[in-house]
């Protein structure tokens, strides 16, 4: 499953055709590029401890962007925390958390709109804050996470043999 994320933004290019490919690779939602201070680590099965996403050193009150074309689908609290998750097209979702949201439930958005302001207190935060971003592909029945940092337009596609 952690590699399966580059098959994936490569499968969404095919998708969608060859018109739209390149919009279809993710921007950075902090800027300039954050350093990461917490990788990927998607549990198996997917009710065991993870990291189900990335965290992303930034500063209190940065602005925080969508990662590309998308439509708001949550902008409030979950668990008691400030979060913002987008639908992409394709059956993609990113999330980003914590974020003081400044849009809005249906709201179309691109990798030019800040979606809010980053907000300290992100647990095991080494930075002044952090965001931690992620994402999920497929159905919410059976959707799986996978590492955002491969669907970044930054990060190449390889495409590699199935058997070695």
């Amino acid at each position: 499953m952690m590699r399966i994320a580059p098959v994936l933004a490569a499968a969404l290019m095919v998708s969608i055709g060859p018109a739209s490919a390149d919009t279809a690779r993710l921007a950075w939602p902090l800027r300039p590029r954050p350093a990461i201070t917490r990788a990927f680590d998607a549990p198996s099965p997917d009710w065991q401890r993870g990291h189900r996403g990335v965290d992303l050193a930034g500063v209190p009150g940065q602005p925080v962007y969508a990662a590309g074309p998308a439509t708001v689908v949550f902008a409030g609290r979950l668990a008691g925390r400030p979060v913002v998750s987008l639908a992409h097209a394709g059956g993609l979702r990113t999330s980003y958390e914590p974020v003081e949201a400044t849009v809005r439930v249906g709201q179309l958005v691109d990798s030019s709109t800040p979606l809010g302001r980053l907000l300290p207190g992100h647990a095991g935060c080494p930075a002044e804050a952090c965001l931690h971003w992620g994402a999920l592909w497929g159905p919410a029945s059976r959707a799986d996470y996978v590492d955002p940092l491969g669907l970044l337009a930054s990060t190449p596609i390889r495409l590699k043999p199935l058997a070695g």
